[in-house]
Parts: C-alpha cells; structure tokens; sequence
C-alpha cells in the first residue's frame, strides 16, 4: 500500500457529518492536575485504567472517529490484555499520537513560545506507526498580548507545524495541525479574530512552502472568543467570527477543521460548535472537534476513581459525544442537557 492510499484511507475513516475527535493526549502533569481534583493520585495503573475505561465505552465509535492518545497509553493494554490502540480500532474509532515535546521560549521574541519535539521524530513515528498509530498532532500555542504573537513567532510556529506534518505524511500518517491562539488574557473577542486569521495565513503559507497536502490533514484550531478575563461572547458571536476568520484563511482543500475547546466549560463548547454549524451556510470543510476536557469533563467527575462507577463514567461520555454529534448539525439544545 502506497504513502498516499494510507492518508486517504486515514482521511475517509476520520471525515464524515457525524464524529468527533476525542483528544485523550494529556501529558503527565497535566492529567496529575485532573486527576488531582477528584482527589485520584496520578499513576501509570490509574492512568491505564481510567483511558481503558473510556475506550471501552459500548458504542462510543457512533460519536467519535478518532482518538490522539499519550505516548504511554499507546503502549498499554485494557484490562483483557488487548492494546488500547485495538480497542479503539474496534470500534472504528482510527488511534492517533501526540508528537510534540511541549513548549519553550523563543529566543528573539519575548513573550513567545515554540514547540519541541522535531528531533528524532521521524524514528518515533515509525515506532507509533508499529504500535498502531494512523494520525499524529503537534500543538503549537500563540499567547495574546498587546506585542504578542510577534511576527516571528507566528512564522517560527508556523514553520515546525509544516515541518512536521511534511515529516508524518511521508510516512503515510495524517497531520493534526493544531496553531492554538489561547484563551489566556483580557482581550476581546476582536482581537483574537485578528491574530487568528494572522496565524492561519502564516500556517497556510508554511504548509505550501513544505509540499504539505491539504486534502490529507487535519485542521485543530481554536473557536474566535474573547479571553478568559474578558466578557463572555455568545454562541452567535463566536460563530461569526470564526466562521469569518475561516473563511478568510483556510483553503477549500482542507476536509476537515476540528476545534479545539481551549478552557471552554462542555456546555459552552458544544453552544459553540452549534452555533457555527447553524451559521455555516455552504462549506467546503466539516466543521468537528477534537475536544479533552470539553468531552473528559463529566466522565471525571462520575468517576472519582472507583471501579464501581465506570458505568456512569462511560455513560457522561457518550452523553456528551452524542451531544456534541448533534451540535454538528446544529441541532442542539441546552434543554438535552
């Protein structure tokens, strides 16, 4: 099988009008965070059982396409002793990896930051590939002030995106590209429109620069809203400018744009998601998602870490799986909540 019928292949088990993304990727630190609130210590056993848990969820594969798993939970195995990248795959649910090496700053340009993760990746992805792996994401952050992002950063950030996912569809592994403008900051919903669309334009540019095929990756942005310290935007507002902003900024070629959820709480995240699907009008992308904690949120609180509770558990996933499926056609409401 040739690079290019794999990203096809990955490309059609992934797009459709109904799925989502289900972002499973947390790093250690940041699951110890999560787990640190329902008061669950953080180990590898708790980890394993907890992401084993949620894969297992009966008929998850109605609502979610495709899972970005940790690098230490590609390598574990459920409770049958089957892979969890087999688990997911059982349900046509594709297994995908987290790539990245976290973030940095960037020299020359305060206030910045940029990704790790380049050296070696090649050797690594053939190692995921092995284990099962189809798709790989690579996150990069752009922090909003009123000097940043710089334009080197932009251009710096953009440039490892491209690198990268020239890197993975050589390999015949489909690119998540994931430019994050964070929520961070007292900036209105305005300026955020503009330094997205200014990073979507640098990323576009770097993509064509590296050969990148369009038609063969992912887009994860973040939704256009104001930041956290900031008034809250309604659900029409964001929509508006995103949708704008996409519009201006991705090219047709792209089969996908999955959002991010960015800090938005699970019930504004699909509010959101709605409104942009009933706002849409003719697109030429699938408007999905690819959310963590928006998703993970209520699964977590059922949870608690108690065996006894992994029905429940499964069931606020699915829940909001289904949920977020029906803001794709924009048929959702508070009310099903």
């Amino acid at each position: 099988m040739t690079t290019l019928i794999e990203l096809q292949n990955t490309i059609a088990d992934m797009v459709d009008d109904k799925r989502g993304i289900l972002a499973m990727d947390e790093s250690a630190p940041t699951i110890k965070k999560r787990f640190d609130a329902i008061d669950v210590e953080s180990s590898e056993e708790s980890r394993r059982s907890y992401r084993s848990m949620l894969l297992n969820t009966p008929d998850l594969g109605e609502y979610i396409c495709g899972v970005i798993l940790f690098e230490e939970t590609l390598g574990q195995k459920s409770d049958d002793g089957i892979p969890l990248a087999e688990v997911a795959a059982a349900q046509k649910i594709v297994p995908g990896i987290k790539v990245d090496k976290g973030t940095g700053a960037l020299s020359g340009a305060p206030g910045d930051l940029v990704t790790r993760g380049l050296d070696g990746l090649t050797k690594r992805l053939q190692g995921y590939k092995e284990q099962g792996a189809r798709f790989a994401k690579w996150r990069e952050v752009y922090p909003i002030t009123d000097s940043n992002p710089t334009r080197l950063g932009r251009h710096a950030n953009a440039e490892m995106l491209a690198r990268y996912a020239a890197v993975c569809q050589e390999l015949g592994i489909v690119p998540i590209v994931e430019p994050e403008v964070l929520m961070d900051g007292d900036h209105e919903i305005e300026r955020c429109a503009e330094v997205t669309e200014a990073v979507l334009h640098s990323v576009f540019h770097a993509l064509h620069r590296h050969g990148v095929s369009l038609e063969h990756m992912i887009l994860k942005p973040n939704m256009v809203v104001p930041g956290k310290a900031c008034r809250r935007a309604q659900p029409d507002e964001v929509a508006a400018a995103t949708l704008k902003i996409l519009r201006r900024g991705v090219p047709a070629a792209v089969p996908s744009i999955n959002f991010l959820s960015g800090g938005q709480g699970p019930e504004e995240a699909t509010e959101n998601l709605n409104a942009i699907n009933q706002q849409r009008g003719p697109a030429p992308w699938q408007l999905s998602i690819s959310y963590g904690r928006a998703l993970q949120q209520p699964a977590l609180q059922a949870w608690q870490g108690e065996s006894e509770n992994s029905d429940a558990t499964q069931q606020a996933l699915l829940k909001r799986a289904q949920l977020n499926s029906l803001a794709r056609e924009g048929a959702y409401d508070a009310s099903m909540e």
